[in-house]
């Protein structure tokens, strides 16, 4: 029979055990992404649906047989170099604040006249179905590549926006009474062997924010800053999050201006 201190013993053993094998597992996981991005080298199966918004972006399409060379991100009409570093902001024609997406979807409903629902029936691409709102997103985020994040904040909606995703990001709610600062409000956490960074600090929300849009290698897609917040809702078992509501818009304005000064490195690759 074992004595008190031999089972001690042993479930110490199996405790290091234990932990030993899940830091081999995370070594292991590491090493996979790092041979994968060495295989690709400075290349991004991300460049493929770039390639598809480009030439999306100058097709004439839609009733209105129209391009979306005229589609204005902030800087002007036309000008996608630098958008992505400035965005969400504020929009006089709309009347909102917008993040990336959903002013590609004003672009393409007013420019090129095709409806928001049908534009909208693939919004993340699934194996054979491609999302144009992916690609386009890909295209002009990749103008911003190398450029710091400088968020204009100067309307008092975009301040608002900025405090709804802050109050929502520490918001516990759904039946495992999780928050978004759950798994990004400390550091030092992980999920399933993954770091999470701390995105209420500058380093982490850099860390994170400016290699989002990304390809994610075990989906095989490119995807999105709205697809990856949904997602977030969906782990924390919350109702689906609407595309481009505030919420969505406000939690996207939060983590860019807290990365504010990084510098976009996106579409990044990602597990």
């Amino acid at each position: 029979m074992n004595t008190p201190r031999a089972t001690r013993r042993a479930l110490l053993v199996g405790s290091l055990l234990l932990l030993a094998g899940a830091a081999q597992a995370e070594t292991s996981t590491q090493d996979a992404i790092a041979e994968y991005r060495e295989m690709f080298g400075d290349d991004n199966p991300a460049e493929l649906w770039q390639s598809r918004g480009e030439a999306l972006w100058h097709t004439a399409r839609g009733p209105k047989q129209a391009n979306l060379t005229a589609c204005d991100l902030g800087l002007g009409p036309g000008v996608i170099e630098g958008a992505y570093a400035q965005l969400p902001r504020w929009f006089d024609d709309t009347q909102q604040v917008q993040d990336l997406e959903t002013r590609l979807v004003s672009c393409v409903t007013t420019l090129q006249g095709i409806p928001r629902e049908e534009f909208l029936k693939v919004k993340f691409g699934d194996g054979e179905k491609k999302s144009e709102l992916e690609s386009l997103t890909a295209y002009v985020v990749a103008a911003s590549r190398g450029k710091p994040i400088a968020l204009p904040m100067q309307h008092p909606a975009e301040q608002a926006a900025y405090a709804l995703g802050k109050a929502v990001f520490s918001y516990r709610a759904g039946p495992h009474d999780f928050a978004c600062a759950t798994c990004h409000g400390d550091a030092g956490k992980r999920i399933r062997l993954q770091e999470l960074p701390q995105l209420t600090t500058a380093a982490g929300a850099r860390e994170a924010y400016t290699h989002w849009p990304a390809y994610r290698i075990s989906q095989g897609e490119l995807r999105t800053m709205e697809w990856r917040l949904q997602d977030c809702f969906r782990q924390q078992r919350l109702p689906q999050l609407k595309f481009g509501s505030e919420v969505a818009i406000g939690l996207t304005m939060f983590l860019a201006k807290n990365a504010e000064g990084g510098t976009l490195a996106a579409p990044g690759i990602k597990r």
